[in-house]
């Protein structure tokens, strides 16, 4: 009776229980994760948020009280002088690493500008070589049909002086014929 009890709890009838299984390595238990993401596909899946980055506290604008590491200090000023200065050196070094951020920044910034004004400078320069094939073929066409149309005028008028009969022979026998495939 108690194994009925517990393998089927009274509150939740749908429900089956789940073994007990105890990820050996993080592949394992990356894929248990999924799969029991996986059993529900409905529910939403918890996504957390980027952590944002860390920033020192600002240096105090006036310093009550100055101190250092010297002879004559109290024995519990030198660990609050330390903290400080850890603090401190803290500080300078987030500081600095964020400068060095921004000139990487900057410098990418920079060099992407370049590529695309490089980039640009190739384009137009293989557009001004193509609009120059174009006129080239261009002009060799207007040459070619000129100079066809100038040949073609010469030959018109050599036949039609020679032998008018001749052309009204040719307009009647067709080249083709009709109907045929």
């Amino acid at each position: 009776m108690a194994a009925t009890a517990k393998a089927g709890k009274p509150g939740k009838p749908g429900k089956e229980p789940q073994p007990l299984i105890i990820a050996k390595t993080p592949a394992e238990e990356q894929r248990l994760k999924l799969e029991r993401l996986m059993r529900n596909p409905d529910k939403p899946a918890p996504i957390p948020e980027r952590p944002k980055d860390w920033n020192p506290r600002a240096p105090p604008e006036f310093v009550r009280d100055v101190m250092g590491s010297s002879a004559g200090a109290g024995s519990g000023e030198f660990h609050v002088y330390r903290h400080l200065r850890r603090r401190e050196y803290q500080r300078q070094d987030h500081l600095d690493r964020m400068s060095e951020k921004q000139k990487l920044d900057e410098d990418y910034l920079e060099k992407i500008k370049e590529n695309q004004q490089a980039a640009e400078d190739r384009t137009a320069k293989r557009r001004k070589k193509r609009e120059k094939l174009k006129q080239k073929k261009l002009m060799a066409k207007k040459a070619k049909q000129e100079s066809q149309n100038t040949e073609d005028s010469e030959q018109s008028s050599s036949n039609s002086e020679a032998e008018p009969k001749e052309a009204e022979d040719d307009a009647e026998v067709p080249s083709f014929v009709m109907g045929k495939r």
